[in-house]
């Protein structure tokens, strides 16, 4: 996935919402918007993982929503706000009903943020996983299918791999590596039928 910074002034997110483009996906970083290009695999992967996602939640009647158009406010450690768009996010029905009229950003912890890594890998495994884990989300995915990251991550030698993060009563973030032919264990959705396996073959 490559960024492009879209404008130079400072903004804030409010800002950032009401200047962002329709088409396209864009990130608020540093003050700066930013347009996210991403590969058709990119998208070929986190539309199989969104799939899944609703399957379960249609099959199980569960209450949320997918969806990979949102914006989330987070802050960075200079405590600077940001506006992160996941590749896939899990949101509570319930919240994502209570600003129907709003353009798409949400100000809240969402149930699941899923990152599908690309060549600018440092923004999922550094910055993201800090402000997701300053927010509060319960649940984070890292799908590093390109074996991208670091090996304190990935192992030696480096494989692709699913890294789910999950809070524990720190509210820190803990990990669970899934490779190869693994079924990846996700706590929001527990009878996920979904493998390593299948998101490489997406």
């Amino acid at each position: 996935m490559i960024a492009v910074t879209q404008l130079q002034q400072d903004l804030n997110f409010e800002q950032f919402l009401a200047q962002c483009p329709e088409d396209g996906r864009y990130e608020l970083v540093d003050g700066k918007m930013v347009r996210i290009l991403a590969t058709r695999r990119h998208y070929d992967v986190a539309g199989l993982i969104q799939k899944s996602f609703d399957r379960e939640i249609d099959r199980l009647g569960m209450n949320y929503v997918v969806n990979n158009a949102i914006v989330l406010l987070t802050t960075n450690k200079q405590g600077k706000e940001q506006g992160r768009n996941p590749d896939v996010s899990v949101i509570d029905r319930n919240v994502w009903r209570s600003e129907r009229l709003n353009h798409r950003g949400i100000r809240e912890p969402i149930q699941i943020a899923v990152e599908v890594v690309s060549t600018n890998w440092e923004d999922d495994y550094i910055d993201k996983l800090d402000e997701y884990e300053r927010l509060g989300i319960c649940e984070y995915w890292i799908v590093d299918y390109l074996a991208l990251g670091s090996r304190t991550y990935l192992g030696n030698p480096k494989e692709p791999s699913v890294l789910v993060f999950t809070l524990d009563a720190e509210r820190k973030y803990q990990f669970t590596r899934f490779q190869n032919s693994d079924r990846i264990v996700s706590p929001t959705f527990p009878e996920l039928a979904l493998t390593v396996e299948q998101i490489l073959k997406a």
